[in-house]
């Protein structure tokens, strides 16, 4: 199956990032979020971030005006997905919510359904859909449109066409795939959580300053950014309900939050998208 129309479910920072790759790949994308305040924030962001590009030399105003007429907003579910051959949605890790949406998704559209989601089970998604075959995991990673790697999770009731789509779907885009199963926090996020969880507790515990922390990683280890930078990046809420969604999945508490991460949620510092968390944000 080739892919034309693609519709991303949710404005937020990886929503938007992922219907920018979209666009430059050269799909007609459709950008969905339900509160026209988010999905207003979200086409800013992506302009932002050509707008950006153009001021350091790296592509060009005819490519923005081409990528540009390739992207569409909306608060119209039905609107944004109907003609879609992809559906990635994007929302809050909240299992309700993503089975509500994709139930809802599942009778407005034939095409391909994926999730971004970064903990949960797939099948427990797909299955509030008709069609679990064709659903699968396509985990993207941020900044969405520098991020190379692309996790696709499969679960037992996905078929052999619909990870052969989502690989091509991700060669399309230029991102490097891998292939997991469906076991919590698959590959990437179940890694990452747990050494940013000890980056935050030797930083409770006084062992460094936060920007030492991230220099031990990047320039001892070759990360190409530090555990509490990338946190921030990801956004601190993002990350406890991972980390929650571990704990529970496993029964076990060494995914459970350190209390200085939820003190700094308490207080709004929520990272990037706040402008404040373990660094500072313009």
């Amino acid at each position: 199956m080739s892919i034309e129309n693609v519709a991303v479910i949710g404005a937020g920072t990886m929503g938007a990032g992922i219907a920018q790759v979209c666009a430059q790949t050269g799909w007609n994308t459709t950008l969905y979020d339900a509160y026209p305040e988010s999905l207003e924030r979200g086409m800013q962001r992506i302009n932002a971030f050509w707008e950006k590009g153009i001021l350091k030399g790296k592509t060009s105003q005819e490519q923005k005006q081409i990528w540009s007429s390739k992207l569409q907003s909306t608060s119209d579910l039905s609107d944004a997905v109907s003609q879609s051959d992809l559906v990635i949605e994007a929302v809050p890790e909240i299992m309700e919510l993503k089975r509500k949406l994709f139930s809802e998704i599942d009778a407005m559209t034939s095409g391909i359904l994926a999730t971004n989601t970064s903990s949960l089970s797939i099948q427990s998604i797909a299955e509030a859909t008709s069609r679990p075959q064709e659903v699968i995991g396509m985990h993207f990673f941020n900044p969405v449109p520098i991020m190379e790697l692309l996790e696709l999770v499969k679960h037992d009731l996905c078929s052999s066409e619909t990870i052969d789509f989502a690989q091509k779907a991700g060669a399309e885009m230029g991102k490097t795939t891998i292939l997991v199963n469906d076991i919590p926090g698959f590959a990437t996020s179940r890694l990452g959580v747990v050494l940013g969880n000890e980056a935050i507790r030797m930083l409770a515990d006084g062992v460094a300053n936060a920007e030492d922390i991230d220099k031990a990683m990047t320039l001892g280890y070759r990360h190409p950014m530090g555990p509490l930078r990338l946190t921030d990046l990801v956004g601190l809420d993002v990350r406890r309900d991972i980390l929650l969604n571990l704990k529970e999945s496993f029964g076990d508490e060494r995914y459970m939050p350190h209390p200085l991460l939820e003190e700094m949620i308490s207080k709004g510092m929520l990272g990037k998208k706040s402008g404040k968390g373990f660094f500072e944000w313009d």
